[in-house]
Order: structure tokens, then sequence, then C-alpha cells
């Protein structure tokens, strides 16, 4: 595969023989990433409407989003142990893992939200998640020039704008939960034909086969295992945050407005501060960083959203929107930092590795 996307590329003109150019296959590597990633919390986003109407309960409101996760990181495992991204093309393999998780949401749709089922499905969707959001981020650092700070800023931004897309079909769809799903699913749909229109950059390689010892490696170097560790605890507070937001803003806005518009300012309000707020965040992380170093960035805005975290409950919004922009913004610092911790040959089976963190 390699050799063959090396010979169709020309020269360092940024435009492949009989295909689009880099921005031109960036920017639908974007879309399809927004519009695939937005399977990932279609459930969470409904459960304030679920515990409503089903009278579901937290564990298994909390079950519904641990599920993905757990699923990603099992899919994620299983993907760096059988090379997968190296072993299959690109764009099919997204293809492949958009189209069943797609599915997997949709089926939702066709039982009780209360059934065990829906557990399982959740963890289908999480491990399909393995097979999009790294594998997109593969294909776009193919591109990399001098700005993988940027590119990666893009894919993360992708990430949280696709994230926090069903909150904002949520707050339009009206009171049935069911559009917020079905909507999801029709756009990861789109994304699973049209990734296919997406062109490969010159830089794209094979990674070495999958070694155990390199996992142990990742610990034994302290630079890697300390961004590893940290990692750690940056993705603990960010799905915490993304998880939970809507049924924490929900909660509160009842306090002091009706149900209804309680519903619908959540709703919005998490959009914004996750998809938009995070999105942006992303972007001009990307840009400082590939300027500026991405050790202290990424120290910086872990500080500064820690501090929103401890001082959201005496000013809600206004904080909560400024935390939406610090999490993303250093939080796509990592998966940089974490790769300029390690040598080339195995960056990406170590990527792939961390990512269950």
């Amino acid at each position: 595969m390699t050799d063959e996307i090396a010979a169709q590329y020309q020269g360092g003109s940024g435009r492949r023989s009989g295909g689009r150019s880099r921005g031109q296959s960036l920017a639908l590597l974007a879309f399809c990433e927004v519009a695939a990633l937005a399977l990932w919390f279609s459930a969470s986003a409904v459960v304030p409407s679920l515990i409503v109407e089903y009278d579901l309960s937290p564990a298994r409101a909390s079950m519904m989003t641990s599920a993905v996760q757990i699923g990603f990181v099992a899919g994620t495992l299983a993907s760096a142990l059988f090379s997968l991204a190296d072993r299959l093309d690109l764009r099919r393999f997204f293809m492949f893992s958009t189209l069943v998780a797609a599915l997997a949401n949709g089926l939702l749709l066709t039982v009780a939200p209360t059934s065990d089922v829906v557990i399982v499905l959740r963890f289908i969707t999480g491990i399909c998640m393995a097979g999009i959001y790294p594998v997109g981020m593969k294909m776009a650092v193919s591109w990399a020039r001098e700005d993988m700070g940027l590119l990666i800023g893009l894919l993360v931004g992708a990430l949280t704008l696709g994230s926090a897309a069903p909150h904002l079909f949520n707050a339009f769809g009206g009171v049935d939960w069911h559009f917020t799903i079905l909507t999801a699913s029709a756009l990861a749909l789109a994304a699973a034909v049209l990734i296919n229109f997406v062109q490969l950059g010159p830089k794209i390689a094979a990674a070495p086969p999958f070694t155990p010892g390199a996992i142990l490696q990742a610990f034994r170097r302290p630079a890697l295992r300390w961004a590893n560790l940290g990692y750690l605890g940056h993705m603990w507070e960010l799905y915490a945050m993304w998880a939970w937001l809507v049924v924490f803003l929900d909660a509160s806005f009842r306090l002091v407005m009706a149900a209804e518009a309680a519903a619908w300012w959540s709703r919005l309000t998490t959009f914004t501060a996750m998809g938009v707020g995070g999105a942006i965040g992303c972007l001009l992380g990307g840009l400082i960083a590939d300027r500026y170093g991405r050790t202290l960035l990424t120290m910086g805005a872990m500080t500064a959203s820690g501090l929103c975290a401890l001082l959201i409950g005496f000013c809600l919004v206004p904080r909560r929107c400024c935390w939406g922009f610090w999490r993303p913004f250093g939080g796509s610092r990592w998966s940089l930092t974490r790769r300029n911790f390690q040598p080339l040959s195995r960056n990406w089976p170590r990527l792939n590795l961390s990512e269950p963190c």
C-alpha cells in the first residue's frame, strides 16, 4: 500500500495525480470524523430524556456511557495486536468500522432503553470507534509537513465537534430522543461513503509488527511514561465532563427555570462548551504548539482546565464554556507530546496502545 501511494504522489505540490489536493482531502476527512464520531455520545446525549421517560437508574445510565469506553479500549488493543491499520486499507477500515457502529447505534431504536441489549450495542459501538478516531489520525498525519500540531488539532477538533453533535440534535429534535439516535446513525452512514474519496498523503508508512515488549518500553522510558500517565489523567477528566455535562446542567437549570426550558438550554450549552469551545481550542492549540512548543502548552492548558473544574460551581455557564475550551486545547497536545517522546519507528503501535488511557 505504501509503495502505491508514493508512486501516485507527485513532488511536493500537495496534489496527487488524479486525486484531490491536500486541503480538500483534509477537509473531507475532518467532515467524516465529525459525522462518524457523533455515534460516540449519541446515547449519552439522551440520558436525561430516558431518565424522565423510562425511570432509567443511575447505574444503567452510567453503563450506557462506560460500555462505549470499555469497547474502545478493547478495540484499540485488538487493532494494535493485529496491526489492523497496517494490514487494511485505512479508508476501508474506517468505512467498515463506521458501518457497524451506525448499525449498532440504529438498533437502539428497536429495543427498550432498560434492556441489557443496549449495553451490548454501546460496547460494539465503542469497539468500532477504534477504527475511526485513531485511523483518521493516521490518515491526517500522512499529509504532515511542518504543521503536525495543526493536523492533530484538526482531527481532535473534529472529534470534539462530532462527539458534541448529538446534543445539538437533541436540542432541536424536540422531546423525542429517537431523532437524535436516528440522525447520528444517518450522518455516520454518510461518513462511511465519503471516506472512500479521501486521498492519503505521501508520508503514510507501515509500522513494524506489534511486539508485547513495546508496552513495557512505553513505561521504561521516563518521558513517555509520564506523558502516558498525564494522558490518563486528561482522559479521566475529559470523558467525565463529556459524559455527564448535560445531566449536570439539566439538573442545575431545573432549579431556576421550567423543565422544558432547562432541557433545551442544557443541551445547547453542552454543545457550545463541548463542541464549539473544544474545536476552537484544538485548532488554536495546534497553531500555537507548532510555533512555540507542545509540552509547556499542554501543562498550561491542563492547569487552566483544572482551575475551571474547581471554580465551576461558583459561576456555572461561563466557566463551563471555558472548561470546554481548555480541555481539548491541551488534550490535543497530549497525542503529539507522546509522539515526540518515542522513536518514529514505533509511533503508531504505541500511540494506538496508549489510546485506551
